[in-house]
């Protein structure tokens, strides 16, 4: 049977209000009192129900973080930069993975505004605001992480992907490539259209540059490569000679496909790129270009925002942070 307050109070004989002090506001209790009560805390095992408290005061001291992918090391990035933050004003992350399942980011948010959280840092599926409109409606305050806020009516942190994208096709363009693949997918996911207005700004810059949308189900190694096996398959003068995919993760997977057989080589035959340089980019077997994104500090600074919007309360103005992106060149796109 659990220890209650009440229990710690009769061993210590105090009252229930004094175990209270000791538990909130110790410098309110005399030391020996203090010492008393700690004793008996100590031998009776009791532990305190913390969540009860903090939602009896109306908040819990969690934030709920939903991703697109947690198997995406870009998003155990931000959230490890989330939870550094957290941790400095002693509050904890509670991670969701929406799986890129509407469905699933839904049921992520209904959870978290019933458990009461601080508030939600989310990476969200589609450009439709309206439900976490709501949340904040309801006083729970809503950072986008990795999207920028179309209305401006929440804040956020993002890199520009445009920027970003424009950069990646650029550099291709640069090493003499000119048939450029874009694989990614869904267009519903704002990052991976962004990216490909970017790629599309800088084909048109090059007049004898053109670009090929090879559109994915999700942004996976499978996905990847499932693609570049597609490509692997096509004669010489019929495939790109270059490759700009949405992530990392899908580069890896037309990395695999092109090496698997050796009759398609990186970068001799088709040069690659990919998008948030995660640690595997440098170890890959060629060395993967690619887009870096300050993943820890843009869950570093949601946080931020969000108990800087939460202290504010009504009078709160919503910020939007934009990180600029920055190429890094490896061996999957060496000049001819």
């Amino acid at each position: 049977m659990a220890v209650s307050v009440r229990d710690v109070a009769a061993a210590a004989s105090v009252s229930v209000g004094t175990v209270s002090n000791v538990l909130n506001r110790p410098e309110k209790v005399a030391p020996d009192t203090v010492a008393r009560v700690l004793a008996a805390i100590d031998e009776l095992g009791f532990v305190r129900n913390d969540a009860a408290r903090q939602l009896r005061a109306g908040r819990s001291r969690s934030i709920g973080l939903v991703v697109l992918d947690v198997r995406n090391p870009f998003f155990t990035d931000v959230a490890r930069g989330a939870e550094d933050r957290a941790a400095e004003d002693n509050m904890t992350i509670l991670l969701g993975n929406s799986d890129e399942n509407g469905d699933r980011e839904r049921a992520y948010l209904d959870l978290f505004e019933e458990q009461r959280v601080h508030g939600v840092l989310i990476s969200p599926l589609g450009d439709d605001e309206t439900r976490l409109q709501r949340l904040r409606g309801r006083d729970t305050p809503v950072v986008l992480v990795d999207r920028v806020s179309e209305d401006r009516n929440l804040s956020s942190v993002s890199v520009d992907d445009v920027v970003g994208g424009e950069l990646a096709v650029r550099h291709l363009i640069e090493t003499g490539r000119r048939r450029i693949a874009f694989i990614g997918g869904p267009m519903g996911i704002r990052q991976v259209a962004d990216r490909l207005a970017g790629a599309r700004r800088a084909v048109e810059a090059e007049p004898d540059a053109t670009l090929e949308v090879i559109e994915t189900e999700s942004l996976t190694v499978l996905e990847g490569r499932a693609a570049g096996e597609a490509i692997r398959e096509r004669a010489a003068g019929e495939r790109p000679d270059a490759v700009f995919a949405a992530n990392d993760l899908l580069a890896m997977g037309v990395l695999q496909a092109l090496n698997m057989l050796g009759s398609v080589r990186v970068p001799d035959d088709v040069a690659l790129i990919g998008y948030d340089d995660i640690d595997f980019a440098s170890a890959a077997v060629v060395p993967l270009s690619s887009i870096r994104q300050p993943a820890s500090l843009i869950g570093y600074t949601a946080v931020d925002l969000l108990l800087k919007e939460a202290a504010s309360g009504e009078g709160f103005t919503p910020e939007q942070v934009v990180f600029q992106p920055e190429l890094v060149v490896r061996d999957s796109t060496r000049a001819r």
